[in-house]
């Protein structure tokens, strides 16, 4: 079974966070710097949080407030969803759809070890698929292009 820890261990574990008490100028910076659409927000090492480009649209520009006089707790996502590494990737796409969310923070003894995407499901689903493709042209003893 496809679960978290191993996506995790393809993709890597790193994960860009930002503190509850920073502006919601400074996480908009850092999350065009990473280049990702989510931040998850901490306060010391406990998880409060997630803020996302939708909070961004939705809190700040919607209501046409001051990102450099906002505080990130003000206006992100909270309580967020996580998940344990142990989980499988079927469960991850539940809660996910459910949620109608597309970031898990993956936490571990209450510390964060990790971020789930809806395109890490995607592509680890994808990847699965082309080896069950690869072993069955095996199978029947045809050449895999």
């Amino acid at each position: 079974m496809a679960t978290v820890r191993n996506i995790l261990a393809k993709k890597g574990d790193a994960v860009h966070s930002v503190e509850a008490d920073h502006t919601v100028l400074d996480a908009a910076k850092l999350m065009n710097e990473r280049r990702v659409g989510a931040l998850v927000v901490v306060r010391g090492h406990k998880v409060i949080g997630i803020f996302t480009e939708r909070d961004i649209l939705n809190r700040i520009v919607a209501q046409q407030r001051d990102p450099a006089a906002t505080k990130v707790e003000d206006v992100m996502t909270a309580p967020v969803e996580c998940i344990s590494p142990d989980a499988g990737r079927a469960e991850c796409r539940h809660i996910m759809r459910e949620k109608r969310i597309r970031h898990l923070p993956v936490v571990e003894n209450e510390r964060l070890v990790g971020i789930i995407s809806i395109g890490d499901i995607v592509e680890d689903e994808g990847a699965a698929q082309q080896e069950t493709i690869r072993h069955l042209y095996k199978y029947m003893d045809i050449e895999w292009k």
